[in-house]
């Protein structure tokens, strides 16, 4: 299989705002440029995230919701591995799609929450994506390209697959702070 443009033997680029008009999936897997930040990419686009949920959830019942998070997963998946390859890497830390996706799943399923429990949804959240405990650092391994391979469409699901298991552990904590 051939992908285009090629990536083994490139060095990588670097993501900034000429980039992120390049290609129509750019600006998705950018987060629509919070993952430009050049500190903290993955939390401004899990901030971006949660604004956008809560712009849309004022019009959005559970079943659009659903809806929306599959599309958002298969549009997210070409957009991830499309910019991946443009940048020849396999995770690049400017992708912050998998933030978004992955928020937008936590919030939706903790809904109805206040300020402070969506505030508490977030930050378990990004807890998870950043120290990736257990189950997180097994799906963030299991589609990283080896260097000087290509990168496909699997390197792009890996991308996506790490949030939405960090995605799971929050929600499975939160579920259990509510027995408690």
């Amino acid at each position: 299989m051939t992908v285009w443009p090629p990536t083994a033997g490139f060095a990588p680029r670097r993501a900034d705002w000429r980039f992120l008009l390049e290609h129509p999936a750019h600006p998705i897997a950018l987060g629509f440029g919070s993952g430009l930040l050049p500190w903290g990419p993955g939390t401004a686009g899990t901030l971006f995230g949660w604004a956008m949920f809560a712009l849309l959830d004022v019009w959005l019942d559970d079943r659009q919701w659903a809806l929306v998070l599959l599309l958002a997963f298969a549009i997210g998946w070409w957009a991830c591995t499309r910019c991946a390859q443009a940048l020849r890497q396999s995770d690049p830390g400017a992708i912050v799609w998998d933030e978004v996706l992955g928020i937008w799943l936590v919030l939706w399923l903790v809904m109805p929450a206040g300020w402070r429990g969506q505030l508490t949804a977030v930050v378990l959240f990004r807890l998870f994506d950043i120290a990736k405990p257990g189950p997180v650092a097994w799906a963030d391994r299991l589609f990283k390209a080896r260097p000087g391979s290509t990168i496909g469409a699997r390197q792009g699901l890996g991308i996506l697959l790490d949030d939405l298991v960090a995605a799971l552990c929050t929600l499975l904590v939160i579920a259990l702070w509510r027995l408690l």
